[in-house]
Formats: structure tokens, C-alpha cells, sequence
């Protein structure tokens, strides 16, 4: 089978992350193919996603893939399923800043594991994966939101409570981006 292109190059994978995983369990970039392989059903452990057909997954992979290197989504792939599928999810983006010496600054979003794979440590291993890339690429610190109920998690991962989120929603708004 021909290798299947990746969102980005498996050099800014972690090797101690991927050693950590249990066996079978592979990390590595989306791609376009994940639309057939719970891709989205793990992002609907986290919230709601939507009605994405194949094509309108496809362009929005393929806009991510321009964006020159500021989008990383990463999965967690069991390979010991038949045929083998995504459990786990989660992204970083890169923001480029004019602040700190022309720094960057690491967002950690969308990290969601398959409910029949929660108890397994995918989600420490994930936030793990990504703090790497972030660090790779030279971002001066990692940022993320999350909820109270969360905050324990993020904490064992080595995060510590930096502020206060706040959101401004639109209604009857639907992103065309």
C-alpha cells in the first residue's frame, strides 16, 4: 500500500510518546483518509461536529495544509482494530506574534478520545505529542481552555491555571473558512 500523505512530517513526532503508547497504538498526522476512520466520531466525544460529507472534509484538510505550517492535528491510530481506526484527537496551532522577539505561541485545541478508550493515558500521551511539535517549532509557551471539571487533567500534564477564558459567540453564524 502507498504511503498516504500526511498533514505534516512525522519528524515532529515525539519518539518517547510513540514508545509510550500501548501496542498497536500509532501516532501520527491526519489525513485525508481519516474521514473513514473516526476521525469525526472521536471529535464527537468533545462536542458537537456536524453533518461533514467527504468532499467538504477534504477541503478543509486541504485549506489546513496550505496554512504553512501553523496547523498540527494529530490522531492516535489502533491498528489492532479491523480495519484500523483513529481513538484519539487533538491539535495544535501555532500562532506567529509580534511580541516576544517575533515568538510563538502554542494553542492546543480539540483533544478527544474515544469514550471506549478513555482509562488508557491517550489523553496525557496526546497533550505530550503536542507540547513537542510546539516546542519543536518554536513556540515560547503552550496555551489551552478548558473547563473546571477538566483542570485536574491539564494539571497532571503539566499545565497550571494562567487566567480567565472568555468567548463571544454569534448567533445564526456558520463558518465558510
Amino acid at each position: 500500500m502507498a504511503a498516504q500523505k500526511e498533514l505534516f512530517s512525522a519528524d515532529l513526532l515525539s519518539p518517547e510518546v510513540q514508545s509510550a503508547l500501548p501496542e498497536g497504538y500509532k501516532l501520527r498526522a491526519l489525513r485525508p483518509s481519516d474521514y473513514d476512520t473516526g476521525f469525526l466520531d472521536c471529535l464527537r466525544v468533545l462536542t458537537t461536529v456536524g453533518d461533514i460529507t467527504k468532499e467538504q472534509f477534504q477541503d478543509r484538510y486541504d485549506w489546513i495544509s496550505r496554512q504553512d505550517g501553523g496547523y498540527f492535528i494529530l490522531v492516535i491510530e489502533d491498528t489492532n482494530s479491523s480495519p484500523p481506526r483513529v481513538v484519539g484527537t487533538g491539535a495544535v496551532l501555532v500562532e506567529r506574534k509580534f511580541i516576544h522577539n517575533l515568538g510563538s505561541v502554542g494553542h492546543i485545541e480539540d483533544i478527544a478520545i474515544a469514550k471506549d478508550q478513555q482509562g488508557k493515558k491517550l489523553g496525557l500521551r496526546m497533550i505530550q505529542a503536542l507540547d513537542f511539535i510546539a516546542e519543536r517549532t518554536g513556540c515560547y509557551k503552550t496555551i489551552l481552555d478548558c473547563s473546571e471539571a477538566n483542570e485536574g487533567f491539564y494539571v497532571k500534564c503539566g499545565f497550571k491555571r494562567a487566567g480567565l477564558e472568555m468567548a463571544h459567540y454569534y448567533q445564526n453564524t456558520k463558518s465558510k473558512a
